[in-house]
């Protein structure tokens, strides 16, 4: 059998608060573990036993909240692939809450709420199901079983209620990832299509631009060869204006993330003699926020490079909004006058704007060119 593949550590800039510090509330929790603290310190078992015992305990206390620490790192659990090490370090602490046993007897039962925790959140679902079944058992076996043992019982109420809140929000946060997953599924989808649409609007009118002016020049090669010249002039701005345009949508098709249609946005700017300031990090908006802004991103970056003559693109990224604005032509002054209907990129950034929950606003900006915003 082969062992899961180890999932690779996020990086720092798409960490939150909560994977740098989420430790810290399992550390809280830990206070519980004086129950077996105290029964250690009151226990008549041999002096090995009761070493062995604080060993056991201290040694469980480093080993959650490494393992919870690690996990956190790694992104593992909750539907998520479990690296090995998560499963060595879950057998470790059972280990060391047997130790403890004969030290502090009944009082073992203590380390099942950090058992059930570790499994529920940070290993698959089977061993939450098999962790929470397994400690139910025991504490209440314990209780009514072993001598001494019913004034635990407040603690096989605490084990029942645990199980119970940690299948509810494990349950929640694995469909709230599955929710989040089909939303990004159905988001690139439509974006392909976009594109693909794209694509053929651009290369549909390029071409049969082209196609026009180059039998005007065939006509007028001999009888008015300036004019011709003049034909092929424009034929090739067309040309090199279409090249640019379906590298931009073909590259922001193949971009999955705000950050690589900033990159791939650049180099087709760039291509074109336009530059382009990015103001703020990719990382103030939420992975599906990101999504859909770098494919809003890519029509913006499109209408430039088909229409705007801009020499300079700015990008502002802040928590909840992108703007993206020009110092080109900007759109027509007399087209909301007039009713004027707004062209297929501007109508697919509303679109899909509107299917991710933002508003989005198109128009001159202050000191002229186009100014698109996305705003959440």
């Amino acid at each position: 059998m082969t062992s899961p593949q180890r999932p690779a550590p996020r990086p720092p800039a798409e960490r939150d608060p909560w994977d740098r510090y989420g430790w810290v509330m399992a550390a809280v929790w830990l206070i519980f573990l004086i129950y077996p603290a105290l029964a250690l310190v009151r226990s008549t078992a041999g002096v090995g036993w009761i070493v062995l015992g604080w060993a056991a305990l201290v040694v469980f206390v480093v080993l959650y909240i490494g393992g919870f620490i690690r996990g956190l790192r790694l992104d593992s659990g909750l539907g998520r692939p479990v690296p090995a090490g998560q499963w060595w370090i879950f057998g470790a602490l059972i280990a060391c809450m047997l130790l403890t046993i004969p030290g502090a007897g009944v009082s073992y039962i203590s380390f099942l709420p950090f058992l059930m925790s570790f499994a529920s959140y940070g290993l698959t679902r089977a061993a939450h199901w098999v962790t929470m079944a397994a400690s139910i058992t025991l504490t209440a076996l314990s209780v009514f079983l072993i001598p001494g043992g019913l004034p635990y019982l407040t603690v096989l109420v605490i084990v029942a209620l645990l199980g119970v809140v940690n299948t509810v929000t494990t349950w929640l946060i694995i469909r709230s990832a599955e929710t989040e997953r089909l939303g990004r599924e159905l988001a690139t989808s439509a974006g392909r299509e976009a594109a693909a649409r794209d694509v053929h609007d651009l290369i549909g009118h390029s071409l049969t631009v082209v196609q026009l002016k180059a039998q005007l020049a065939q006509r007028l090669i001999e009888t008015d060869p300036e004019r011709a010249k003049a034909e092929l002039a424009d034929i090739t701005a067309l040309t090199a204006e279409a090249i640019a345009g379906v590298r931009a949508t073909v590259a922001g098709a193949r971009a999955t993330t705000l950050v690589e249609q900033l990159a791939s946005g650049r180099d087709a700017l760039q291509a074109a003699g336009v530059d382009l300031r990015v103001d703020g990090e990719p990382a103030a908006l939420s992975p599906v926020q990101s999504l859909t802004a770098s494919w809003v991103l890519r029509e913006a970056i499109t209408n430039v490079l088909r229409h705007a003559g801009a020499s300079e693109v700015n990008v502002t990224i802040i928590p909840g909004s992108l703007i993206v604005a020009d110092d080109g032509r900007g759109p027509a002054s007399d087209a909301p006058a007039h009713g004027a209907p707004e062209g297929n990129g501007v109508r697919g950034m509303r679109e899909r704007a509107a299917a991710a929950g933002a508003a989005l606003e198109f128009g001159p900006g202050p000191a002229g060119g186009t100014r698109v915003e996305l705003r959440w």
